[in-house]
């Protein structure tokens, strides 16, 4: 008997909490309203969001056809719109006329800038081959070094030393020794 009251207290246990629990009741997802009707003030739809604005890359301005830009490499040359720069005896060092020299180059070489060139340093015929070709090379460098400082790119700037093999001026006096010492300017490719 002990037994059938106790499988009977259980029952009624059992079903106490069936009944408690039956009598609650689980929550119900409700659907969320619509948004309100539009105003009679809102006829136009949303703008659409502003433009981010990016930086603008103006690109170089295209070299109007002109006398120089139509010229062969050999005519440009012959008759350059770069000029030497002109150093003193057993000197690499730029002077300011050999600055402001170079300065007028540079824009130059700006203005065209599909142009490479090679540099070309010269010495007088005083010294050594080798000790010219050394100095002819320092020439040559500094030079491109000051072009690169005013922003001509050095990818399109060679140097190459003749030292005393290639004289503007064949004579043996001082006037012909300073022409002879220098910075020469090649158009290489337009």
């Amino acid at each position: 008997m002990r037994r059938l009251w106790s499988a009977a207290a259980l029952m009624l246990i059992l079903f106490t909490v069936l009944v408690a629990a039956c009598g609650k009741k689980p929550p119900v997802a409700r659907p969320t309203p619509p948004p309100p009707p539009p105003s009679a003030t809102a006829s136009r739809p949303p703008a659409p969001p502003e433009p981010v604005s990016e930086p603008t890359i103006v690109p170089a301005e295209p070299v109007q056809d002109d006398a120089i830009s139509s010229a062969s490499l050999d005519d440009l040359n012959r008759t350059s719109p770069l000029k030497p720069v002109f150093y003193e005896y057993d000197s690499s060092e730029l002077s300011p006329d050999g600055q402001r020299i170079l300065d007028a180059n540079a824009s130059v070489l700006k203005q065209y800038a599909t142009w490479a060139i090679t540099i070309e340093g010269h010495c007088d015929e005083r010294g050594t081959a080798e000790y010219n070709l050394a100095l002819g090379e320092r020439r040559a460098v500094t030079a491109r070094a000051y072009l690169i400082s005013l922003g001509i790119s050095a990818d399109r700037l060679r140097t190459v030393s003749y030292g005393k093999e290639f004289p503007f001026d064949p004579g043996r006096e001082e006037a012909a020794f300073s022409r002879n010492r220098r910075a020469h300017f090649v158009i290489t490719a337009k």
